[in-house]
């Protein structure tokens, strides 16, 4: 028998006492057999020597470590362990052996060329018939692979939860244009719809180019401003990220207060400028924007009252779930948003 199967002491059989000496050979060498020719990685280690080294091992765990007989008998299992093994993990193992009972556990470990493996260790005791401890009977499963299937299968679903926020965020705001967008002729309707979804589609691809993370708040209003002359509109803040889902909502906000500047305020008049600036902390993605309209025309009721309102008001209260405060002047106007710094994914109760 391969000497990897010869433990520094016979393993108790779990014979009658009143077997014969043969008897009790010949079913040691056939367990050893057994234990040799399975497919399952075992090992046994004798917690009465220092360290409860190994002292058995079959070829299947020779095969899975890549280590030889000479290499791991007489040696703790903590050689398997390495850079990346969770230190509660092997807390656990210790505390199990200082106590002295069965346990299963996954644990991160490496073969001898360095390459890492999740191993399901499970440890049994092996004791005597006078209860004393004899050695600790450990078998290994590689279950990289089941893992891997595992965590492929939960990034599938949150990528289909996270798929699902963000087709109900696009939705909600999609539903608010064509419920609030107001024309008696049709074409004009037909219109102001295809320019706010075009606003829509161009912050959807500023956030597939960023992978969908957090985006400079700067950019979402310079790819609506920028189309125009920047002689007339300021834009200046400090580096703030947005979350995701922030970013089409206020790129439609920005688009509102834009159109309607160009229509009925300040960039109606040969005159008038745009002043945008913002106050918020780089990484706390809150913030509060001010437009600031000046030089243009007063102010008329269809300015005050018109779609332009409603769809801001919409955006920024159920969408952003901010506020807004309007304050009209005799040539111009001025807006403060506040937009908080959490904002989960859309309910249902938060559609425009």
């Amino acid at each position: 028998m391969s000497d990897v199967l010869e433990p520094s002491v016979a393993l108790h059989s779990g014979r009658p006492a009143a077997a014969s000496a043969r008897g009790l050979a010949d079913h040691l060498e056939l367990a050893g057999i057994a234990v040799n020719r399975t497919r399952m990685p075992m090992a046994v280690t004798d917690p009465n020597q220092a360290d409860n080294p190994i002292v058995l091992a079959n070829q299947a765990f020779l095969d899975l470590t890549g280590y030889t007989a000479d290499e791991i008998l007489g040696r703790n299992c903590r050689f398997l362990q390495g850079a990346r093994t969770s230190a509660a993990t092997v807390a656990e193992i210790r505390t199990g052996i200082a106590e002295e009972r069965e346990f299963t556990l996954e644990i991160l470990n490496y073969r001898k060329d360095g390459s890492a493996f999740w191993n399901q260790l499970h440890v049994s005791p092996v004791h005597d018939d006078d209860g004393k401890l004899l050695y600790f009977f450990s078998s290994q499963d590689d279950v990289t692979e089941f893992r891997k299937v595992q965590t492929l299968e939960a990034t599938e679903h949150r990528l289909l939860k996270e798929v699902d926020h963000r087709a109900r965020n696009v939705l909600a705001v999609v539903s608010g244009i064509v419920r609030l967008s107001r024309s008696d002729d049709p074409a004009l309707y037909a219109a102001a719809i295809q320019q706010r979804v075009q606003a829509l589609a161009a912050a959807h691809t500023l956030l597939a180019d960023r992978g969908w993370h957090e985006i400079p708040l700067d950019q979402i209003i310079r790819q609506q401003v920028d189309v125009l002359d920047p002689n007339r509109i300021r834009v200046k803040g400090p580096d703030v990220l947005v979350s995701a889902l922030v970013v089409q909502p206020m790129a439609l906000v920005i688009h509102e207060l834009l159109f309607n500047a160009t229509i009925h305020g300040a960039l109606s008049g040969p005159t008038g400028t745009i002043t945008v600036h913002w106050d918020g902390a780089p990484q706390s993605g809150g913030f509060e924007l001010h437009w600031e309209e000046a030089d243009g025309p007063a102010p008329d009721d269809v300015r005050r009252s018109g779609f332009g309102t409603a769809m801001l008001r919409a955006m920024i209260e159920k969408q952003l779930r901010g506020k807004v405060r309007q304050v009209w002047t005799e040539t111009g106007l001025m807006v403060t948003i506040t937009v908080p710094g959490s904002l989960e994914g859309p309910k249902g109760s938060n559609s425009v």
